[in-house]
């Protein structure tokens, strides 16, 4: 059908620490990708990584350099660098885009101490030279700047997102 919106789906293998773009059931595009360093699990506070059927809720950042820094999905007006870094040591950094995920799920990833949107579980970049492919997160879902700029033109909200240890 002329001008019918594409089908994208995106699957994160944990165990690959890949996220997979589709396009109607067709691979388009892969990413390496670092999830939680404590693994997998739903419950708030425990740091890990969502598995589950989710959806993209909201998209933050369009527009912004791939520099800039975010806290509670709004930029800081800080622009990343490796002198910001030495002065903020150990800070979790979100930076350039955020997905921002929601469970679709009840009881699983979606309300109660397991919901996805209130545990501010993102898909969103992280500086240059942070080790993608193994675990290492707070529980979001890292990805390079570059790549989640890609990712986040790919997607719109509504997108679902499958997260499979």
């Amino acid at each position: 059908m002329a001008g019918a919106a594409r089908e994208v789906q995106v699957h994160i293998s944990v165990l690959r620490q890949q996220l997979d773009l589709y396009e109607c059931d067709a691979l388009v595009r892969s990413y390496a990708v670092s999830t939680a360093l404590h693994g997998v699990g739903e419950s708030n506070g425990s740091g890990c990584t969502p598995r589950g059927l989710h959806r993209v809720r909201a998209k933050v950042g369009a527009g912004c350099d791939a520099a800039t820094v975010f806290v509670g999905r709004r930029p800081t007006g800080e622009m990343y660098s490796p002198g910001l870094a030495a002065q903020h040591p150990g800070r979790d950094w979100i930076l350039c885009r955020i997905l921002w995920l929601t469970g679709c799920e009840p009881g699983f990833n979606c309300g109660g101490a397991v919901d996805t949107l209130r545990r501010f579980i993102y898909i969103h970049g992280c500086p240059d030279g942070t080790p993608l492919g193994v675990p290492a997160s707070h529980g979001c879902v890292r990805m390079a700047n570059a790549d989640v700029m890609d990712l986040f033109e790919r997607v719109v909200v509504g997108t679902p997102v499958r997260i499979e240890a």
